[in-house]
């Protein structure tokens, strides 16, 4: 497996438009490997809220952020697939993360209600727009190095349930041999 055929976050997040200075809530971060790399692109002016039920993989993704000099990485213990949930603010949040968790979500519509309820409305007075999402997610089981083969979502799939979720696509993002990628924006 080349370098580049595996999902590699800086390219995504730049291919993404990611900039300085933005709000961004990292759902589901998991070991914080976008949201790291998040900090990085959005500076010390933005601020990256790393999303997750697990507080001690919070903790972990807090400490690997201040290793590396991050102090924009703030931390939220809560669940993605309710209501306010995620425990942000409602429309705060200028970009959304959501990378390999369409697959092991319970409650998908839910999911896009707490992404929609956070993102900022178009005119809120942002200088980026209408809030916009990140979706990546494995494009097959590959024997066992992702999900169960019952589990994956095709990218078809995805766009779909987005769309109907309120969402207006924005652009294919690539995301090497193993993942799709899209983005998409608040109506």
């Amino acid at each position: 497996m080349g370098e580049s055929s595996f999902l590699r976050p800086a390219l995504a997040l730049r291919a993404a438009k990611l900039r300085d200075g933005m709000q961004v809530a990292d759902f589901g971060s998991a070991g914080g490997f976008f949201t790291r790399e998040a900090a990085r692109i959005v500076g010390p002016s933005g601020t990256v809220w790393a999303v997750d039920h697990n507080k001690e993989v919070l903790a972990r993704t807090k400490g690997l952020a201040l290793a590396e000099g991050l102090h924009n990485v703030e931390l939220s213990a809560g669940n993605i697939e309710e209501g306010g949930g995620s425990l942000l603010p409602e429309e705060a949040i200028d970009f959304v993360l959501a990378v390999n968790i369409l697959f092991s979500a319970t409650d998908k519509e839910k999911l896009l209600e707490e992404i929609w309820r956070v993102l900022k409305p178009q005119g809120r007075g942002t200088r980026f727009g209408a809030g916009r999402a990140l979706v990546i997610d494995w494009k097959d089981s590959f024997g066992g190095l992702g999900p169960h083969p019952t589990h994956v979502i095709s990218e078809q799939s995805a766009r779909t349930l987005f769309e109907s979720g309120g969402f207006t696509f924005v652009e294919e993002i690539p995301c090497g041999s193993y993942h799709w990628g899209f983005t998409v924006r608040k109506k």
